[in-house]
């Protein structure tokens, strides 16, 4: 099988395990005003932008009209938690390696603010092997609109279409990468997200399947 004119990959969950890092930050931030962190609230907040997280914190802890505060906080919460150190997802450091040997473009697209993107990469060690590099901040609007994958196509110089793949965990980027008009593949990273619209679905980046989507063959 060809191998894909690019892979996108999301990073939260996906590239590296920082997932936890942000549940230990929401957990916090609940915990600042005596409400219980809910694995509900986890599946609400996964993969969202900054302005609908914000929306859903301000619903969440009943404080209206405090979205962008909610997320200032929120944002140095989890830059704070990420000191604690973070590590890739199995397989991601050898499916970026393999991909690069082959001379793949890669590109991060990720609704996390840049300085966390690229704090998170310099504490996994991963040098940030990537072509292009795109954070939802930097948009006109972060996933589920399509606008950081199509800019991510932009700055690689590629048409959209479905030979281009995107990784996905959450239910917000599957959506932004069939609005795209790219192939996804959705590897959910919370027990319970559902991924059903995804052009493909697995357990993991070393899962057989997602080997073959991108054209290579498994070891």
């Amino acid at each position: 099988m060809a191998y894909p004119e690019a892979v996108l990959f999301d990073n939260d969950g996906l590239l590296l395990d920082t997932e936890a890092v942000w549940s230990r930050a929401e957990l916090k931030l609940f915990e600042r005003r005596g409400i219980e962190f809910t694995i509900d609230h986890k599946r609400s907040l996964v993969g969202s932008s900054a302005e609908i997280a914000g929306r859903k914190l301000a619903r969440f802890l009943n404080e209206p009209g405090q979205a962008a505060e909610l997320i200032d906080e929120l944002n140095d919460l989890v830059l704070a938690e990420l000191e604690g150190g973070v590590d890739a997802m199995v397989g991601a450091r050898e499916l970026l390696e393999l991909l690069r040997l082959a001379g793949v473009p890669i590109a991060l697209v990720s609704n996390s603010p840049r300085r966390f993107i690229e704090r998170s990469h310099e504490m996994a060690g991963t040098g940030l092997p990537f072509d292009a590099v795109v954070s939802g901040h930097e948009v006109p609007e972060g996933k589920p609109a399509p606008d950081a994958y199509l800019e991510a196509c932009r700055q690689l110089e590629i048409e959209p279409s479905k030979r281009v793949v995107v990784l996905e965990d959450s239910p917000s980027g599957v959506t932004a990468g069939i609005a795209a008009g790219l192939y996804v593949i959705g590897i959910p990273s919370v027990p319970g997200i559902e991924l059903e619209q995804a052009d493909l679905v697995a357990g993991t980046l070393e899962s057989e399947s997602v080997l073959h989507a991108l054209g290579i063959e498994s070891r």
